[in-house]
């Protein structure tokens, strides 16, 4: 009799030219990963060229019982690092049947702010650090913790190898290649300062497609955590007191800040992010304020300072950049649980598009 670690491993190849298209999308708490699958006569590489389909959006926050239906629209396609072969994931994002977004739908604003032709021009490139938690499972106590106690202070576990100090590496290892397998731009991964706590990075990705390649390394990260039995958190203060928060650090650079003279582009663009720092704030994620206290390198929720290789500033230059007078900035407010397409899609708001009004006040703390 067949094993059923046999059966997951079927190969269908041999047999059907049919493929599992496994559809994806963001649930009404705005941090709810949402799938389900279903068969295609064929292979798919395009996204415009997949059927829409609907969901009962009274079960997820996002419709009343009495007119549930929501239209799912295909918007990018990952190979499925889980059913492997021809099979797909694939980001979708949420409409009423008479083709108006849903409230919950970010992608929607996003992409309105990444068609525009002045952003469009600028090739705005992202880098998204995503900070995470791995917990037990019938505890939610972060991993390797002791059962209802501490570990030792923190300092040992940043980038740590050892039983001791680094807790989850099977987990996020898996998750580094199933991202590589999915075709994200997945760029690296290391353990972060409190133990139990990891970090990946998506990017360099432009405009829209960093949004849609976080989500799905989320969804990802989801799937692999509930193999192993683990819960993932993304909650930006997870352990209270002297313990490093969880943040999504987000880099970003315009083709004019890329270029000779990029670093007075950045400089103007960091004047104008700390003009807009409450509105900012107020997207960058929920119970940011636990996180963002001035200490474990942040900066205070009501404070916008920048600075060159600070990482207590809200927003960081590097060395690099300063030094060879152009490249990007790191926005370091974001937190872990933020909606990439919010978070990019203000930040290439704000420094391309908009224009402060004398009103504004006063500009951005320089360093």
């Amino acid at each position: 009799m067949a094993l059923l670690s046999d059966l997951i491993n079927l190969d269908l190849s041999d047999c059907t030219e049919k493929i599992i298209a496994e559809y994806i999308w963001v649930g009404g708490s705005g941090m709810d990963v949402r799938s389900k699958a279903r068969t295609l006569s064929g292979p798919v590489d395009d996204p415009s060229k997949l059927p829409k389909w609907n969901f009962d959006g009274s079960s997820t926050g996002q419709a009343p019982g009495d007119d549930s239906e929501v239209i799912l629209c295909p918007r990018a396609i990952f190979r499925d690092p889980f059913r492997k072969g021809e099979n797909i994931l694939v980001m979708c994002d949420c409409y009423e049947p008479n083709g108006k977004p849903i409230p919950s739908n970010k992608r929607h604003g996003a992409a309105t702010i990444f068609s525009h032709p002045d952003v469009m021009a600028e090739e705005p490139w992202f880098g998204i650090e995503q900070e995470y938690t791995l917990l037990q499972k019938d505890t939610n106590w972060p991993l390797g913790w002791p059962l209802g106690g501490y570990p030792g202070p923190q300092g040992p576990y940043y980038c740590a190898a050892g039983a001791d100090k680094s807790y989850g590496r099977d987990i996020v290892d898996a998750h580094y290649k199933a991202c590589l397998y999915a075709g994200i731009d997945i760029s690296g991964i290391n353990g972060e300062v409190m133990p139990g706590q990891w970090e990946f990075q998506v990017g360099p990705a432009v405009g829209v497609s960093a949004g849609d390649q976080l989500w799905v390394a989320r969804y990802i990260l989801e799937r692999i955590t509930e193999i192993a039995g683990v819960v993932v958190s993304f909650d930006p203060k997870p352990i209270p007191g002297d313990w490093n928060g969880a943040g999504a650090h987000t880099n970003y650079s315009t083709k004019s800040m890329r270029s000779d003279g990029g670093y007075e582009v950045i400089k103007k663009a960091i004047s104008k992010l700390g003009l807009r720092h409450r509105e900012h704030i107020a997207a960058y994620g929920d119970g940011n304020e636990r996180r963002l206290t001035g200490r474990h390198e942040t900066a205070d929720i009501n404070t916008f300072i920048w600075g060159v290789a600070n990482r207590g500033a809200s927003v960081r230059v590097g060395r690099d950049t300063e030094k060879e007078g152009k490249g990007y900035f790191e926005d370091r407010r974001p937190a872990s649980n933020m909606d990439p397409y919010v978070v990019t899609s203000l930040i290439a708001e704000t420094t391309i598009l908009w224009e402060p009004s004398h009103s504004n006040g006063k500009d951005a703390v320089a360093p």
